[in-house]
C-alpha cells in the first residue's frame, strides 16, 4: 500500500505497551494495527491514541471495549475450540482424565477457547480435568508446568493447551516421562511445528488460525480510514479451522495450501 511501518514490541507488557501509546500519539502516527496485551489493560491505551484522532485496528487480541478501536478483527476462538473439543472427546472414545493448560489469564482467547472447548467435554460425566494451569502461551513455561502436573498426576489421556507453543512444551515433558503416544496432545493455532507434529503424529490437533487475514484486513481498513472511509464493523470473526492427521495435506503454517 506504500506506507512506512514502524513495530512496537510491548512484550505482553502492558506499562510498555502505555509508554509506546504515548510515543506513537506525540510522534502523530496516522494509524495503529494493534495485538494488545491485556484485554482489560489495554482500554486505556486505544482510549488515548481514538482521542488523538489517531484510529486503532485490533488484530487477534481483543481489547474489552466496543466504542474504543475502530475496528477489531479477531479469530472466532469459541468456536475453534469448539470444534477441538468434539474431536478430542471422539479421540478419547467420550472418557479420560486430562489437563488444560491455559494462556494468558489477561488475554479474551485464553478464556474464549477454554470455554468452547469446555462447552462439548463438560457434557460427557466419564471426563475429568485433574489439572488447569497457566503457562502463559509459552512452550518452555509449558513443559515445567507439565512436568510438575505429571508427578502429581502420572495416569492421564489427553491434553487441551490454548495454543500450539504449550502444546509442543506439553509434549516435551510427556516425551521425557516416557508418556509421549499414550496421551493425545491438542494445541491452537496452526504453527509450523505443530503442523509437522501432527504429520509424525506427535499432536493429535490444532485450530488453524489466518492470522495473515487478519493482518491484511486491519492494514487495508488502516488505507480505507486514512483516505476518508469512516464505517468500520466492531467486530470481524475470522473462521478457526480444525486441522488432524486427515487433513494436514491441505495446511501450510498459519494457512491453507
Amino acid at each position: 500500500l506504500g506506507y512506512d511501518a514502524r513495530i512496537f514490541d510491548s512484550q505482553n507488557n502492558t506499562a510498555l505497551e502505555s509508554d509506546h501509546f504515548e510515543n506513537i500519539i506525540v510522534a502523530g502516527f496516522d494509524a495503529i494495527l494493534f495485538n494488545s496485551t491485556d484485554a482489560d489493560g489495554s482500554v486505556a491505551n486505544v482510549q488515548k491514541a481514538k482521542d488523538a484522532g489517531i484510529p486503532v485496528f485490533c488484530m487477534d487480541r481483543e481489547i474489552n471495549s466496543l466504542n474504543t478501536a475502530t475496528s477489531q478483527i479477531l479469530s472466532d476462538s469459541y468456536s475453534g475450540a469448539v470444534s477441538i473439543g468434539k474431536y478430542f472427546t471422539q479421540q478419547l472414545n467420550k472418557k479420560g482424565v486430562y489437563v488444560e493448560l491455559l494462556g494468558l489469564v489477561g488475554d479474551n482467547n485464553t478464556w474464549a477457547r477454554s470455554k468452547g472447548f469446555h462447552s462439548v467435554v463438560d457434557q460427557y460425566k466419564e471426563f475429568k480435568m485433574v489439572a488447569q494451569q497457566s503457562a502463559d502461551f509459552d512452550q518452555n513455561k509449558a513443559m515445567e508446568v507439565m512436568e510438575s502436573i505429571l508427578q502429581a498426576h502420572p495416569n492421564i489421556d489427553g491434553v487441551f493447551c490454548g495454543n500450539d507453543a504449550m502444546a509442543l512444551g506439553a509434549y516435551q515433558a510427556l516425551l521425557s516421562a516416557g508418556k509421549a503416544g499414550k496421551v493425545k496432545v491438542f494445541g491452537f493455532d496452526g504453527a509450523e511445528d505443530v503442523i509437522t507434529s501432527i504429520k509424525d503424529n506427535k499432536v493429535a490437533a490444532t485450530g488453524m488460525q489466518f492470522p495473515k487475514v487478519m493482518a491484511e484486513t486491519a492494514a487495508e481498513y488502516a488505507d480505507e480510514y486514512i483516505k476518508g472511509r469512516r464505517d468500520f464493523p466492531q467486530k470481524v470473526p475470522v473462521a478457526v479451522e480444525l486441522v488432524t492427521a486427515k487433513n494436514i495435506g491441505d495446511y501450510i503454517a498459519y494457512g491453507k495450501k
